[in-house]
């Protein structure tokens, strides 16, 4: 090991190098982190536009191009070379004389290491076995790598690593970064699809004084200059929107990130991009609808296909899509009826089925860990119905049942993957439920409904009868079949002791 050190971290054999290196490329006149350079193509275009060429079409049209990436592959004998470079579609391999370039270049090839970024401006040619490749005439050093990258054929092993050098990971696998690549497809056909049926997006606060619009636990921070107590909003801006309705806006939807401070899992975030959207004059069978469709045109443009594989399940979008009731399923299920049947009755069958929960929750929570239980098998693609008033007070109430609200939830591989309902706009009703949640919430229950006088007040004004729908990223996860942590860029980590 070297005795160099940089600050107070002592460098490998490999670093040391490289960092003497610096000094070499400064004495040759070349700064080691470079200068712009402008590429006139990617990888991937020149592969696909050249491949159906032959050999000798190529050399007699000595097509100028210049590329840049990242060396990741690099070898050399005497006065030729060959390396492969990354950029941001992939890779194509670079082909060096030393008669080509000139002395200064060619030196600054062979003294390159995995890792650096170069940039070759050459001409198109194809090699004996017919690797679509450019030949160098220049080369330009852009930027030094310090660091060696992990080894490339076992590639990052520790997935912890993985997560907190997801640069590192990128670099590695093509695979992670085609999954970022899907996801912006997945949120701009998302947010295309809402534009097109005429959705005005908006934004609404993050910073609310009541976590209001969901069942969950907020953050909590203090807003100094107002001297204030805050949330960190736990739904898409839903109170927010229902009062743009009030005030006049028949659809609206917003793209953004919200928080919860739960547990986390496969498929639970503390902080994750949600959409939300209302649309007057619209219920929730409406919504079925709508969201049926959405789901298969972002199924598409994601996968290329309306079948994916995840978790065991083999799903297909096209299909007919099932109708699960709460109540039936539930029943089929575990033989409980949850209108007829008490606390310890569950409490029973969520111990033979042995499944952890707190006893200390509520009736209708723990209700809720039995449709958890039941949940899981359900392959999908499908819509839950009527779901008990007490598990969401927003939701008008079922017609014809009073004890259902007008609401579903879409299960998709043993999840939701979507709730929608239609809206509760009765002020009257919804104070009363309001004050049933803060009675749960006194039990203990740290997922009832925050009280929001100022939302009640507006509809008092009036707000015209709509359906509202909110869809996390965890879809997106689920399309990719990965823990929802390996589809974000960056997830939160603890900080290295």
């Amino acid at each position: 090991m070297s005795q160099e050190i940089i600050g107070e971290r002592k460098l490998s054999e490999q670093e040391s190098i490289r960092v003497q290196k610096l000094d070499e490329l400064r004495e040759m006149g070349v700064e080691p982190f470079g200068k712009k350079f402008a590429p006139t193509h990617h990888s991937k275009i020149l592969k696909e536009t050249y491949a159906p060429f032959s050999k000798e079409e190529l050399e007699e049209k000595q097509i100028a191009v210049s590329v840049a990436g990242r060396i990741m592959t690099k070898r050399g004998k005497g006065k030729a070379g060959f390396m492969h470079i990354q950029d941001n579609d992939g890779q194509i391999q670079i082909y060096l004389r030393s008669d080509q370039l000139s002395e200064l270049e060619f030196k600054l090839f062979n003294r390159a290491d995995i890792g650096d970024i170069i940039a070759i401006e050459g001409i198109m040619f194809k090699t004996k076995t017919g690797e679509v490749s450019v030949k160098a005439k220049r080369y330009h050093h852009l930027t030094k790598s310090l660091k060696p990258l992990p080894e490339k054929f076992h590639g990052i092993q520790d997935d912890e690593i993985k997560l907190r050098k997801r640069y590192l990971d990128i670099i590695m696998d093509r695979n992670v970064k085609e999954i970022f690549l899907k996801k912006q497809k997945f949120w701009s056909t998302i947010r295309n699809y809402m534009i097109n049926h005429d959705f005005l997006e908006v934004e609404t606060p993050i910073l609310e004084t009541s976590a209001g619009g969901a069942s969950a636990t907020p953050f909590e921070t203090h807003h100094n200059a107002l001297d204030l107590d805050v949330f960190l909003r736990i739904s898409m801006g839903e109170l927010w929107q229902k009062k743009l309705l009030v005030a006049g806006f028949e659809k609206t939807f917003e793209i953004g990130r919200q928080f919860r401070n739960e547990g986390m899992s496969p498929e639970h975030l503390q902080d994750y991009t949600q959409m939300e959207f209302y649309w007057a004059y619209a219920d929730f069978e409406d919504g079925m609808e709508f969201t049926k469709d959405l789901y298969r045109k972002v199924t598409k443009a994601v996968m290329g296909s309306s079948k994916f594989t995840t978790r065991g399940f083999e799903v297909d979008m096209d299909k007919e899509w099932e109708i699960y009731d709460f109540e039936t399923i539930i029943e089929e299920k575990t033989g409980i009826n949850i209108f007829n049947t008490t606390k310890d009755e569950i409490e029973n069958k969520l111990d033979s089925l042995h499944v952890e929960f707190d006893p200390n929750i509520g009736f209708w929570r723990m209700v809720d860990v039995l449709w958890k239980v039941v949940r899981k098998d359900l392959a999908g693609p499908g819509f839950l119905v009527g779901q008990p008033v007490q598990l969401n007070p927003l939701p008008k109430r079922l017609d014809g049942d009073d004890r259902k609200v007008a609401q579903m939830q879409i299960v998709l591989a043993g999840s939701e993957m979507g709730n929608g309902y239609t809206e509760l706009n009765d002020p009257i009703d919804l104070e009363e439920r309001f004050n049933e949640q803060r009675a749960m919430s006194e039990e203990g229950d740290e997922e009832a409904h925050d009280h929001d006088e100022s939302f009640i007040e507006a509809l008092r004004y009036g707000m015209p009868p709509a359906y509202g729908f909110g869809v996390s990223e965890r879809l997106f996860s689920v399309m990719m079949d990965r823990p929802i942590r390996e589809c974000v860029f960056f997830p939160l980590m603890r900080p290295k002791a």
